[in-house]
């Protein structure tokens, strides 16, 4: 962990985690660390202890689930026959305490219905005042929704990537990418957005109305990507 944070709470969930020391690296000292159930092992193997635990707890143990609360984790336990997955749980109820931002890991794995149900997770209406953002290694995913904008930060060459979700994408304006966006409309199933680059170290896309995934890819430390992208 390196510098000091506030307002931001980092969910393991119970997906694949594909890089853990970025993971580890990603967590800052004062982040709120929650587990959505079986995402309480990656925690374990990071030799983290998750402050809260949430969910029905099918994918812990018993054992693990008592070790998790003998170290000081907070358990709330929901029932297995619920309406939401253990990690909007998680969500919700990280929306609901006075943060800024959520970092998500572990939400991406083999199951397509849970990896695009995670995605998406940050359409829901009780979720859309607070960013979120899905790490995934060296990919993140960040949402934004009507009259917002964000900031990227990485190296010249990384892949940027906006896709909009449930319809057109109106007003997307971006600097600092190698194919400038002026309030233009990104259509919904077209793939305009896709294979952008940053120009240097960081750049920024604005959105007037609609829905828009925003992945952000570092090729610094995957060359096959890099590749893919050379080949597009």
């Amino acid at each position: 962990m390196s510098q000091a944070t506030k307002n931001r709470a980092v969910i393991f969930a119970n997906g694949l985690l594909n890089d853990p020391e970025s993971a580890r690296q990603a967590i800052l000292e004062g982040d709120l660390l929650i587990a959505a159930d079986g995402g309480a092992r990656h925690c374990l193997n990071l030799g983290l202890t998750p402050k809260i635990l949430i969910g029905d707890f099918d994918s812990l143990s018993k054992n693990e689930l008592a070790s998790l609360q003998a170290a000081g984790s907070e358990v709330i336990r929901h029932p297995a026959k619920k309406d939401y997955t253990d990690l909007e749980l998680a969500l919700q109820h990280a929306s609901s305490l006075d943060l800024t931002e959520i970092l998500v890991m572990g939400a991406l794995g083999a199951r397509w219905d849970q990896t695009i149900a995670n995605i998406l997770l940050p359409v829901t209406d009780d979720l859309k005042d607070i960013r979120i953002r899905i790490i995934d290694g060296s990919q993140e995913v960040t949402l934004l929704r009507d009259i917002d904008q964000l900031t990227f930060h990485g190296h010249a060459g990384d892949i940027v990537s906006l896709i909009p979700i449930g319809g057109d994408a109106f007003g997307v304006t971006t600097r600092g990418l190698e194919y400038p966006l002026d309030d233009e409309t990104l259509y919904f199933g077209a793939t305009r957005g896709i294979s952008n680059v940053l120009l240097n170290k960081a750049a920024t896309i604005q959105l007037r109305d609609g829905l828009l995934l925003c992945i952000l890819i570092h090729l610094e430390s995957n060359e096959e990507l890099a590749q893919d992208n050379l080949s597009k």
